[in-house]
């Protein structure tokens, strides 16, 4: 928006600078003087004007919003954010794609991260999920590992087909992922035109100190639209910030985007006894079993105003919880605990909670302090510990976490249960028509293409065959193999 009032470029440090245009030098061809301080401070800004990149989810788009409660559910939460009907909080979103880097396309077959702030008056809760309900693995110390072959070769310095499909292959609990991400879901049409899951499973506390356990689903009121394979190549090549642009241009348009959430509950008690390890990330709760809640709707009006200060420095944690809102024993969920914080605190510091964007709307008292880029009052003249004697913030006993019963030795303890076949096969069979199920198995051949070991392709095709046999032996089909006969 023009604006008529005049402005009058300073330095940093507030000094009206008389010349922008040419720098300062001895003389008209001599050397440039280091004394032009302004010339310099350009310059050492401008090196420093890029903070390190996500290592996952670095390109992302973001928008601001609300969140308005719609149905009663505090006999299930205590979260002051979801006490009452009509109840609206504000919010803010980054959506991302997971491989890519900052300059990648928008339009490729990746999970899209769908990661929401809300700004409650205990304090920001974080729901960091994906457009898919489920992951590749289920622990978190394989994360690294997998994320390393969704990321460029070190040999070559390009993405490798090989790379990706030698770790599936070799990890079967990654079925329902990529049978997930190679159907008509695995490239959205636009951000608005997909659902958002919080995918682990989460726990709820109420007044009362009663627990359930809790899956988060957030259904976009747009409907859920994909992209063609080929104009989704297409556009990456021509437009790659098409997501991006599209919702900016609809938010600036006054075409809010909006999502309903939904929870799943589970009793406590039905934990130990359902046939799936509730925890384990590669797996969904039947709806049958456990139906659809309606909590809420999420509506995104109003874009950032400075996409690097809210979008590129917006920091999300699964681990910023309010009370009534707490962890899993879902050993992805736990490692994630960790992980995302301290990966803000490499990327943009210690400090970063109190940047605008991240920093909470409720009064924040703690005594973390001191520590780079430190901009505000850094606590004044408060105390910096507790217990004290001087009327410093003290605890709440009524917000410990509650407790849970665990068992067993400390160990390397793997989930229960191997069978990686049995929601993939039921996605491939009845949820998919015969559309979906051709398209699918024609992305994995494409993808599958693209490896140069046979090893690898016949590895992958007998866990297809398990899953399916008409998985297994279209997809060897499309690759000119056979299924080999130690998958039958």
């Amino acid at each position: 928006m023009v604006s008529n009032e005049k402005k009058y470029l300073t330095t940093a440090s507030g000094a009206p600078v008389g010349d922008n245009q040419n720098s300062i030098t001895a003389g008209h061809r001599g050397p440039t003087l280091i004394q032009d301080v302004h010339l310099i401070e350009k310059l050492a800004h401008f090196n420093r004007e890029r903070v390190p990149e996500r290592v996952v989810h670095a390109k992302g788009a973001g928008a601001h919003g609300y969140f308005q409660v719609t149905n009663d559910v505090s006999k299930y939460t205590k979260a002051a954010f979801l006490s009452e009907v009509g109840k609206s909080t504000p919010m803010f979103i980054r959506f991302s794609t997971v491989a890519g880097e900052l300059g990648s396309a928008d339009t490729v077959r990746d999970p899209r991260g769908f990661a929401v702030k809300f700004y409650t008056e205990e304090g920001n809760y974080d729901l960091v999920g994906n457009n898919t309900p489920i992951f590749f693995i289920r622990d978190a110390i394989k994360f690294p590992d997998f994320i390393h072959t969704q990321k460029r070769n070190p040999h070559t310095g390009r993405k490798d087909p090989n790379m990706v499909w030698d770790f599936w292959s070799l990890s079967p609990e990654s079925l329902h992922q990529i049978t997930y991400l190679h159907g008509d879901r695995g490239i959205p049409a636009t951000l608005r035109h997909m659902n958002g899951y919080g995918s682990h499973t989460f726990k709820w506390v109420n007044a009362e100190g009663e627990a359930v356990f809790v899956k988060y689903h957030f259904i976009a009121e747009q409907g859920v639209k994909a992209l063609d394979p080929e104009l989704a190549a297409k556009l990456a090549g021509e437009n790659p910030d098409y997501h991006t642009e599209d919702l900016y241009n609809a938010i600036d348009n006054g075409d809010f985007p909006e999502w309903k959430l939904y929870v799943q509950i589970m009793p406590v008690e039905d934990a130990n006894t359902y046939r799936y390890d509730p925890f384990d990330v590669t797996k969904t709760w039947s709806r049958k079993d456990y139906p659809l809640i309606e909590v809420g709707r999420m509506v995104l009006d109003r874009n950032p105003e400075n996409y690097f200060a809210e979008v590129e420095q917006a920091a999300f944690s699964p681990g910023h919880f309010v009370p009534g809102i707490e962890a899993s024993p879902d050993k992805m969920l736990q490692g994630r605990l960790f992980a995302y914080s301290d990966a803000h605190r490499y990327r943009i510091g210690a400090n970063h909670e109190a940047l605008p964007i991240n920093r909470a709307k409720s009064e924040v008292n703690n005594n973390q302090r001191d520590g780079q880029m430190r901009f505000d009052g850094n606590g004044g003249s408060a105390i910096n510990y507790e217990p004290n004697s001087f009327n410093g913030p003290v605890e709440t006993p009524e917000n410990k976490t509650s407790p849970f019963e665990v068992s067993g030795f400390a160990d390397s303890v793997a989930y229960d249960s191997d069978d990686h076949y049995s929601q993939p096969r039921a996605l491939f069979r009845d949820v998919m028509d015969d559309g979906e199920r051709t398209r699918l198995i024609q992305n994995f051949v494409d993808h599958l293409s693209g490896v140069d070991y046979d090893e690898i392709k016949l590895r992958q095709i007998s866990l297809f065959y398990k899953v399916d046999p008409e998985l297994g032996e279209r997809v060897a089909e499309g690759l000119g193999l056979s299924v080999p006969e130690t998958a039958k």
